[in-house]
């Protein structure tokens, strides 16, 4: 996925390590600094820490966590918090990144790999609130984006071979038959009925996979809880996609946008409150020995999106970012705008596989662009 790092750097005061022997329950070693440092692996089953923390009269600095989930490192940055708060704020998010990434897994053993499994064999699973509230979203943008973003489609996505983290991955695709059967039997998030917190499907070729929307409504979660504490200024950044509320003390959250390929395209101040979610072709895929298959699929065709090498999107929420850049992948050159239209984003930078930046006159207004890079301005307006 095509990365938008926060550009401001994290360089801890102080270090300190885990002692491997500390026993599993054993609580984080805290110590005071000019800046909080903190990394929890969600995974691990020991806390990885390095943490310095601020008294309480220093609130005029910035205090970070990093948190290792969904395959990627989640790093939240808050600034105005005391050392209490940040400590609490942190703690809190690693407990609920923990219980996201064993609910919502595709591939590892947890709550989302038994209702797929029980959706396989006709039988009725159980969910909670939150991935009945993906699936409803999924059902709205499914049907806004033209069938572009599908999370139903999990069976074939492990026909390519992408449940996995280990990229990129080495031989020829699946058959057009494989393909063909899975497509023939039309999976979407609109058949499956929800009773309460049950789930069935007349469709077992139903699977769900929230690769395309789990960032984006994890992100937002996060800030709804930082808020909940009464934090007002943070940005939560998974792996390059990211929301930011407030402000970075005197000035603006601001953060860099990656080119496909290496290096930045430019950077985009933070305007309040906005989410800034990138989908990219180049980082994970599968290869044989003629040919390069990107990891994000077409779930019209089966095979991998073409065309476009990265997505940018601007928008309100994490959750509509995160599954619009995806669909506007699938939709390629020609189509992306009647989607984004479709899905009412404004703010768009569309990367084609040459390197040339299509964007709205909106985006034009936002992104500060780094040398000179080819750019084409695409107003969306069929009036105009």
């Amino acid at each position: 996925m095509v990365k938008v790092l926060a550009t401001v750097p994290v360089v801890p005061e102080r270090i300190v390590r885990t002692n491997p022997n500390v026993p599993k329950k054993a609580k984080p070693v805290i110590i005071k600094s000019v800046r909080t440092y903190l990394k929890l692996a969600v995974l691990a089953p020991v806390l990885l820490l390095c943490m310095g923390l601020l008294t309480a009269c220093e609130r005029d600095a910035e205090q970070s966590a990093e948190l290792y989930v969904f395959g990627t490192i989640v790093e939240i940055k808050l600034w105005g918090a005391s050392a209490k708060e940040a400590t609490q704020a942190f703690t809190e998010i690693q407990q609920m990144f923990q219980a996201m990434h064993r609910d919502w897994h595709t591939w590892e053993p947890g709550r989302l790999v038994d209702i797929n499994k029980a959706l396989a064999n006709g039988e009725a699973a159980t969910a909670d609130a939150d991935i009945i509230e993906m699936i409803r979203r999924s059902r709205s943008l499914e049907t806004s984006s033209g069938g572009r973003f599908n999370p139903a489609i999990g069976g074939l996505i492990r026909l390519w071979g992408f449940h996995t983290s280990d990229y990129p991955i080495l031989g020829p695709p699946p058959s057009q038959a494989q393909i063909s059967a899975i497509l023939a039997r039309n999976p979407s998030s609109h058949d499956i009925q929800i009773s309460g917190m049950e789930l069935s499907t007349d469709n077992p070729a139903v699977q769900l996979d929230f690769g395309g929307i789990a960032k984006g409504y994890a992100v937002d979660l996060t800030i709804a809880r930082l808020r909940a504490m009464g934090i007002e200024n943070a940005i939560v950044n998974a792996g390059g996609d990211l929301r930011a509320i407030g402000t970075h003390g005197d000035r603006p959250w601001r953060v860099a946008v990656r080119q496909p390929g290496g290096g930045n395209i430019g950077s985009i101040q933070v305007i309040g409150d906005e989410a800034i979610f990138t989908s990219g072709n180049y980082e994970r895929f599968r290869q044989d020995q003629t040919t390069r298959y990107p990891h994000i699929l077409d779930p019209g065709s089966g095979w991998p999106a073409k065309d476009i090498a990265s997505v940018t999107v601007i928008t309100e929420e994490g959750i509509l970012a995160d599954a619009a850049a995806t669909a506007l992948v699938v939709a390629g050159l020609k189509s992306w705008p009647q989607v984004a239209q479709a899905l009412k984003l404004q703010e768009i930078a569309v990367v084609d596989e040459n390197g040339t930046v299509y964007m709205t006159p909106e985006m034009e207004k936002r992104l500060q662009f780094i040398g000179d890079i080819e750019r084409v301005i695409v107003n969306m307006d069929p009036d105009s």
